[in-house]
C-alpha cells in the first residue's frame, strides 16, 4: 500500500509544484517541464505497481449492474470533457475546468464500482487532487472570463468522434486486463 500512497502523493506534488512553490519551479528554468514530466511518469508507474500489489482485504462494496452503468456514463462524459478541453468546443465557454472536471468524474465513477481500500486510496486520492487543483486555481485566478472563441460544428463532431474512439479503446484495454467494464 505504501507504493500506491507514494505514487498518489508524487502525483499531487508534481502537479502542485508550480503553484505552491513558484520560485523553486522557476529556478529549474528550461529543465522544469522535463523534471515535472519525469515525476508524473514515475507517479503513474508507482500508482499502477502499488495498485496491482496492494492487498484488497478491506472490501466494502463491489460493482453492480446499475453502478457499472452509471460508471460507464460518467466515464463517457469524462472522456468527452477531456476531448472538449483539447478541441476548445462549446462546453469550454461554460465550464472553467473541463479537463479537471472530467478527471474528477472519472475518479468518482471508478469509486462507484471499486469499494476496496486500494481503490479508495487511488481513485479517492486522485479525486481529491482534482478538486483541490480547481480550488487552488480559482483562488489564484478568481476573475475567470469565459473564452469568446468560435466553435465550428466540425470541432464538436471531432470531439464526439474522438470521445467514442478513446472510450472504446479504454473499454478494450480494461477487458484485456481482466476488468470487464460493460458486462456483469
Amino acid at each position: 500500500m505504501l507504493i500506491l500512497i507514494l505514487g498518489v502523493a508524487l502525483w499531487w506534488a508534481a502537479h502542485l509544484f508550480k503553484r505552491v512553490t513558484p520560485e523553486a519551479r522557476a529556478n529549474l528554468g528550461e529543465r522544469g517541464p522535463a523534471v515535472v514530466t519525469g515525476l508524473l511518469v514515475l507517479s503513474v508507474l508507482l500508482m499502477i505497481w502499488g495498485y496491482r500489489i496492494a492487498p484488497a482485504d478491506s472490501f466494502w462494496w463491489g460493482p453492480s449492474p446499475m453502478m457499472k452503468g452509471i460508471n460507464n456514463l460518467l466515464v463517457l462524459i469524462a472522456v468527452y470533457l477531456f476531448a472538449a478541453a483539447g478541441m476548445k468546443t462549446g462546453i469550454t465557454k461554460r465550464l472553467r475546468h473541463p479537463q479537471l472536471t472530467g478527471f474528477a468524474l472519472w475518479a468518482f465513477a471508478h469509486l462507484l464500482v471499486n469499494g476496496d481500500l486500494p481503490s479508495l486510496v487511488l481513485f479517492g486520492g486522485l479525486l481529491a487532487w482534482a478538486i483541490a487543483e480547481m480550488v487552488i486555481i480559482n483562488r489564484a485566478e478568481p476573475g475567470w472570463t469565459a473564452p469568446a472563441h468560435s466553435v465550428p460544428l466540425r470541432k464538436e463532431v471531432m470531439a464526439l468522434a474522438g470521445t467514442l474512439i478513446v472510450y472504446g479503446v479504454a473499454g478494450l484495454v480494461h477487458g484485456w486486463l481482466g476488468y470487464n467494464p460493460f458486462g456483469a
